[in-house]
């Protein structure tokens, strides 16, 4: 199939951030998927492009994002350089970044505003269910190997430690960087705790919704998207056996096609979505 692609769109939030569509030559209006990734996650990340590319193929409007604070910037697509905007990151510019992106994209000439589909990967996916239950325009959710709560700080000592110091920092496992988090994050959080209730926002949700996992992920446990499914009237749940966080895939991604766990991902999301 023949698809077009448009790479590093410039939308604003609080700040600029980048985005891109692939979708393919149609003369019908075609269904919106728009993809939020997780945390340390960026658009052009491992294998998300063939991704896209399998969606597009299926007759799907792809758009994937960088989050405005997610590290990278506009002329560094493909490493976490800008560490004070990491650092400011919180759960309510995510929400924000997404609600731009959605009301942007609804709007083109080639989507169908009738049939717009988050999927969120990781902590993409905490972020996903709470945007699909306050914004009535989204009418299916699905999940990659997501969270149940966005409540995943540091307990103890290290919190206290964070609260004294203003930040804390995590290893970045590829790269080695120390990544900062300003203690402005958890007070986001507490601040919004209520909107942030991923449960709550679970037991909300009217709309189709699909949970994927592996059975081998080493970052979230399977049980996390059993939680979701639990907690959602009209929802599914699958799992890949064997398949880790991401789904096969890893940064760089330099195969042609998609990791097996993750194609296998990806066909039960169109499955789903066809149906």
């Amino acid at each position: 199939m023949n698809l077009i692609k448009h790479k590093n769109i410039i939308l604003k939030s609080s700040r600029e951030f980048l985005t891109d569509v692939i979708f393919p030559n149609s003369d019908k209006k075609l269904p919106l998927i728009i993809f939020v990734h997780g945390y340390k996650g960026y658009k052009d990340w491992g294998a998300w492009e063939l991704m896209g590319e399998k969606f597009a193929n299926a007759g799907f409007y792809f758009v994937k994002f960088n989050m405005s604070h997610n590290g990278t910037t506009l002329e560094n697509l493909n490493n976490l350089t800008d560490l004070e905007s990491f650092a400011n990151n919180n759960f309510s510019r995510e929400l924000a970044d997404l609600e731009v992106v959605i009301n942007h994209f609804k709007t083109q000439k080639e989507v169908d505003s009738n049939h717009i589909i988050l999927i969120g990967h990781s902590r993409g996916g905490g972020v996903s269910v709470i945007k699909a239950s306050e914004n009535k325009n989204i009418t299916k959710l699905i999940t990659l190997a997501s969270i149940s709560t966005l409540d995943r700080f540091p307990k103890n000592e290290a919190f206290e430690n964070w609260k004294k110091d203003g930040v804390y920092y995590i290893e970045h496992a590829r790269t080695k960087q120390q990544l900062p988090h300003y203690f402005q994050f958890f007070e986001d959080y507490e601040n919004n705790k209520e909107r942030f209730d991923v449960e709550k926002a679970c037991r909300n949700l009217t709309i189709p919704s699909l949970f994927i996992h592996g059975s081998a992920d080493e970052a979230v446990e399977s049980k996390h998207s059993e939680n979701l499914h639990h907690w959602t009237k009209d929802s599914q749940f699958k799992i890949i056996e064997n398949a880790n966080h991401t789904f096969g895939a890893r940064e760089p991604w330099e195969e042609t096609s998609l990791p097996k766990e993750l194609n296998t991902a990806v066909e039960y999301c169109i499955d789903f979505l066809t149906k």
